[in-house]
């Protein structure tokens, strides 16, 4: 930039650099461009880089993996058998696999029927989307 083009037209550099005209034929220094974005960033409210896939299922496998140890701990300390039966079958299990599976059973007993309805409504909404 000559002192002729100083934005505040003393003639004198001021430092800062200054975008050029495209048509000019001009190269932007990339370590202002990097500085410029740095600044961007640093400002309050900027957007900062969110959250990506591998981030997130490392979460999930984090928190899967200590409620399976929370799990297994219930299940080891309640060792001691029961006597279960149901609709004519007997049998004895350790107290702790028993109440995991009925929390299991109860589990299935409320999403296979809430899937369904979400299969249900899938369709219905195909069927009237298509009517349009």
């Amino acid at each position: 930039m000559s002192e002729a083009q100083t934005p505040d037209g003393s003639g004198q550099h001021t430092g800062e650099h200054q975008r050029p005209d495209p048509g000019s034929g001009q190269r932007t220094d990339p370590r202002a461009a990097r500085r410029r974005a740095n600044e961007r960033a640093a400002q309050p409210g900027a957007a900062q880089p969110g959250r990506n896939r591998l981030g997130g299922l490392w979460s999930v496998f984090v928190v899967a993996a200590v409620v399976l140890l929370l799990l297994l701990v219930f299940i080891l300390e309640n060792s001691q058998d029961v006597q279960i039966s149901y609709f004519g079958i007997a049998g004895t299990l350790p107290l702790g696999v028993a109440l995991l599976l009925s929390a299991i059973l109860g589990v299935l007993l409320v999403a296979v029927p809430g899937y369904a309805r979400i299969i249900q409504l899938r369709r219905s909404a195909r069927r009237g989307s298509g009517r349009g």
